[in-house]
């Protein structure tokens, strides 16, 4: 079990790795506090994409700074995604087109 951003085990399969200490590219998001409003939520469709490739294989896209992580994807690709997770520091999204 992994731990999550506040140390408490969790599920996701994302906490543990994206959502700790370094993540992607060891930079600090600026969305770091809960009081920012973030540039995503579930549910959204929207294009990004895709500027690098995660250690575990996903694809990275940021929208307005905020990260965003697409299982499949890979560097260069521009694709249409939903957001399936919002978290403190980063999104999930799925391909859709």
């Amino acid at each position: 079990m992994y731990q999550n951003e506040g140390g408490r085990e969790g599920g996701s399969s994302y906490g543990g790795g994206y959502g700790g200490s370094g993540g992607y590219g060891g930079r600090r998001s600026s969305y770091s506090g809960s009081s920012e409003p973030k540039p995503v939520k579930v549910g959204d469709e929207i294009e990004v994409k895709i500027e690098a490739v995660a250690s575990k294989g996903d694809g990275i896209a940021k929208k307005d700074g905020f990260v965003i992580f697409i299982k499949g994807a890979k560097e260069g690709d521009t694709v249409k995604i939903r957001v399936t997770e919002v978290k403190e520091r980063f999104a999930v999204g799925e391909i859709i087109a």
